[in-house]
């Protein structure tokens, strides 16, 4: 989960919609609409799911209503309450409208708030409240940990997976460290960091592998 950028401006098709007299359902948004729909999310997550960071696509992935529609009917339409989600059973989307009843507000919400100020990822893909936060925000990284089951499903060996590669890259600047003095290795690795930060900026877990590159190294 990373900090997502909401276009302001709705799909137009949403303003077709009005709850209390439309519902969502197999034919409503009809295949064209949710085109559109899919289009905005797209653009504001890059083809990933908006909790897990696993690729999306096409018939293996849902619009998601961030507060259920059964319990928050009113959002039926709201852009604002929309973003994409893999179809796992056992994680994300799905998992969070079966995993019983929560106050909403103790969901991190990743198009205004920054998981980063909660969430850490280590190494081994594992996913942890991060270190000092006060308790109503520790509570609520849980409870999104919780909610969204992004401690299991596989995702652990997802992430792990996806980050490992870039292990090696750190044991390179260990070694740098190990040999050169600090003025001689540090802008190198401070350089060589900014790029992989650049180049991995767009893959799926990509704040995994973030997190590993910044967490291990010098």
């Amino acid at each position: 989960m990373h900090r997502l950028d909401r276009d302001p401006q709705a799909p137009a098709c949403l303003r077709g919609y009005q709850h209390g007299r439309d519902k969502w359902s197999m034919e409503s948004p009809t295949g064209a609409e949710r085109g559109d729909i899919w289009t905005k999310l797209d653009a504001m997550q890059g083809c990933r799911c908006a909790y897990c960071e696993a690729a999306i696509s096409r018939g293996k992935c849902h619009i998601e209503h961030f507060r259920q529609r059964d319990r928050y009917p009113q959002g039926t339409f709201e852009w604002s309450n929309l973003f994409g989600s893999c179809d796992r059973e056992s994680t994300c989307g799905t998992f969070k409208d079966r995993c019983g009843a929560y106050p909403h507000a103790d969901l991190i919400k990743p198009d205004v708030e920054d998981p980063d100020e909660f969430l850490v990822f280590d190494p081994q893909g594992g996913i942890h409240p991060k270190a000092g936060l006060a308790l109503d925000k520790r509570h609520r990284a849980q409870e999104t940990i919780r909610i969204l089951n992004l401690a299991g499903g596989g995702l652990p060996h997802m992430r792990s997976a996806a980050a490992a590669g870039y292990l090696q890259q750190v044991e390179v600047w260990a070694e740098y460290a190990s040999q050169f003095s600090e003025e001689e290795w540090r802008p190198i690795v401070e350089q060589e960091l900014a790029q992989e930060l650049a180049n991995t900026a767009h893959l799926p877990f990509a704040t995994a592998i973030r997190h590993t590159l910044t967490r291990v190294s010098p």
